[in-house]
């Protein structure tokens, strides 16, 4: 069974979260306080993180970015706080979604399978395939082990960053639209904002490319996506 930490302040949403959770069949811990959260969430063998913004103690962006310190975990924080730049700080700390309050108590149970069905095959939990390492130029995508390297460099990725680097990789030459690339790595149709794939994009280049405002593995086509290059 599946275990599923939620850090939230609120008694009456933290509860709802977990009945429909545990309803679902997955067994749920609850916190209220960001700093003892997040003492759980490192001591505690979880597999995915719900995250509030606004906590006491802690608040969910320190805690985000302490959790990545220490693993690839999904992580989706949870705020009634709308601005762009909360979210883009949240998805640029590692965070795997960014869902605004008040949501559908479905819509959580929704994100919370889709993201834990993509965790497991991304670490091959699922899927026993053995996929070759993909090497472009410098760099190395290693999809079995989850590790990329430039310049032999192993470079740290978030589970999105890999997961969309790695299907951009497995397509050279293929111009993708955000609308795409988000449904095919968040398979989230119309329950999220395709900027959050400009986001990841944009953190990938800083990452692996040697010049990321002169990008030579994930090219924009103007008007149309983005297209890993085959060169």
């Amino acid at each position: 069974m599946k275990r599923i930490l939620i850090i939230e302040d609120d008694p009456g949403i933290a509860e709802l979260e977990r009945d429909y959770l545990e309803a679902s069949e997955f067994q749920v811990d609850i916190e209220s306080d960001g700093t003892a959260g997040l003492q759980q969430a490192l001591k505690g063998e979880y597999d995915l993180f719900i995250l509030d913004v606004m906590l006491p103690g802690q608040d969910g962006f320190q805690i985000c970015r302490e959790l990545r310190k220490e693993s690839e975990i999904p992580i989706l924080m949870v705020s009634a706080r709308q601005e762009d730049i909360d979210k883009i700080r949240a998805l640029g700390l590692g965070a795997d979604d960014y869902i605004i309050k008040p949501f559908s108590p479905s819509e959580l149970v929704a994100r919370v399978k889709a993201h834990l069905a993509r965790y497991d095959r991304l670490t091959g939990t699922t899927n026993t395939t053995k996929v070759k390492s993909i090497q472009i130029g410098e760099l190395e995508i290693q999809p079995e082990t989850h590790r990329v390297f430039q310049k032999g460099q192993e470079i740290t990725l978030t589970n999105k960053e890999f997961e969309l680097l790695l299907y951009l990789a497995q397509n050279p030459g293929i111009v993708f639209s955000k609308d795409k690339l988000f449904d095919q790595i968040w398979g989230l149709d119309a329950m999220g904002d395709t900027a959050t794939v400009m986001v990841h994009i944009n953190r990938l280049r800083e990452k692996i490319e040697p010049d990321p405002s002169s990008p030579v593995y994930i090219e924009t086509v103007w008007g149309a996506g983005y297209r890993f290059s085959n060169k």
